[in-house]
C-alpha cells in the first residue's frame, strides 16, 4: 500500500507542476509513444529473463503491493520458536524433535507460530538445519560455514528480481529517446506544414523522452530498490536464525543462544531483554 501511495504522489506532483504552468495535457496524450517505450521495455525484459525469473519477479511485485516486511513480532516469534525447540532438546534429547522436523505441518511447536510456519523458506532453513544437527556430528564452525553458503545462495536468488528490473529501468531513458527519434522522423516528413503543426509534432516526439525518464526514475528504479531492501531484510532474518543455531550447536544454553540472536536483530525491530525474558518464562511454564 505504501508503494502505491508513492506512485500516486509521483504522477500527481509531475502532472500538477505541469498544470501549474498551464501545460496542454492533450500534447501528453501520446499512446503511440507509450506503446513504443512500454512494448520495447517488456520485450527486453522477456529476452533477458528466463521463465522462472519472470515468475520470481511477479511474486516479488506482489510483495511490494502487500507492503509486508519483518516486524518486531516476527523476530519475537522466531526467538520463541527456537527457544522452545532448544528447551525440548535439552530436556528430552535430539530424537524428541524428529517428528516435529519431519512433519512440521502437524507439529505442536510449529503450529503455535503461524507466521513462521507460513514462510516456507524459513521453515526449510530451520528443518534442514535441525536434520543436519540430528544426523551428523558437524562442528559449529562447519555449521556456520554451511549456513553462510545457504544464505548467500538464497540472497542471490532473492535479489534476481531487483537486478532484472534495475536493467529495465536503465533501458527506459534510452527507449524514450528511440520513441522521440521516431517522432522527429515523422515530423521531418511534415516539414512543409505550418509552424503550429510542426510544433505539435515536435512536442509529441519529446513526450517519448519525458515518459522514458519518468518511468525510469519515478517508478521502475524505485521498484528495483524496494526489492533490494526486501532481499536485505530476508538476509537479516536468516542471519538471526544462523547465529542462534550455531550458538546452540557450540554448546551454549538455550537462553544464551537466544540472546546471541536477539543482539543481531536490527535495532528498529529488536525486542528488549526484558521482553524476551518474559516470553521465555511463559514457554518454561
Amino acid at each position: 500500500m505504501v508503494a502505491i501511495i508513492g506512485g500516486i504522489i509521483v504522477i500527481v506532483c509531475v502532472l500538477g507542476g505541469y498544470a501549474m504552468e498551464h501545460g496542454n495535457f492533450s500534447v501528453l496524450m501520446q499512446p503511440a509513444e507509450l506503446v513504443v517505450i512500454g512494448g520495447a521495455a517488456l520485450g527486453g525484459f522477456i529476452i533477458q529473463a528466463p521463465m522462472k525469473v519472470i515468475k520470481l519477479v511477479m511474486t516479488d511485485l506482489k510483495k511490494i503491493m502487500s507492503g509486508k516486511t519483518y516486524t518486531k513480532s516476527d523476530y519475537v516469534e522466531i526467538l520463541m520458536l527456537m527457544s522452545e525447540i532448544f528447551f525440548k532438546i535439552r530436556k528430552e534429547g535430539l530424537i524428541s524433535i524428529e517428528e516435529d522436523v519431519e512433519k512440521p505441518s502437524g507439529s505442536r511447536i510449529f503450529t503455535k507460530y503461524p507466521k513462521i510456519k507460513a514462510n516456507h523458506h524459513v521453515m526449510d532453513f530451520i528443518t534442514d538445519t535441525l536434520r543436519t544437527i540430528m544426523s551428523t556430528t558437524m562442528s559449529h564452525h562447519d555449521l556456520d560455514a554451511l549456513l553462510d553458503a545457504e544464505m548467500d545462495t538464497h540472497h542471490e536468488e532473492a535479489g534476481t528480481g531487483a537486478r532484472v528490473l534495475g536493467n529495465v529501468a536503465d533501458a527506459l531513458p534510452g527507449l524514450g529517446i528511440v520513441a522521440a527519434v521516431l517522432g522527429v522522423i515523422i515530423t521531418m516528413g511534415k516539414i512543409d506544414e505550418p509552424p503550429s503543426v510542426l510544433g505539435h509534432h515536435v512536442g509529441a516526439a519529446l513526450v517519448g523522452t519525458f515518459l522514458g525518464v519518468l518511468l525510469c526514475y519515478g517508478y521502475m528504479g524505485p521498484i528495483s530498490k524496494n526489492l533490494e531492501a526486501l532481499a536485505a531484510e530476508d538476509h537479516q532474518f536468516f542471519g538471526v536464525l544462523k547465529v542462534i543455531m550455531v550458538a546452540f550447536v557450540r554448546g551454549d544454553a538455550p537462553q544464551v543462544a537466544i540472546e546471541f540472536g536477539r543482539r543481531v536483530i536490527p535495532g528498529s525491530q529488536r525486542p528488549s531483554f526484558q521482553e524476551v525474558e518474559a516470553a521465555m518464562s511463559k514457554i518454561k511454564k
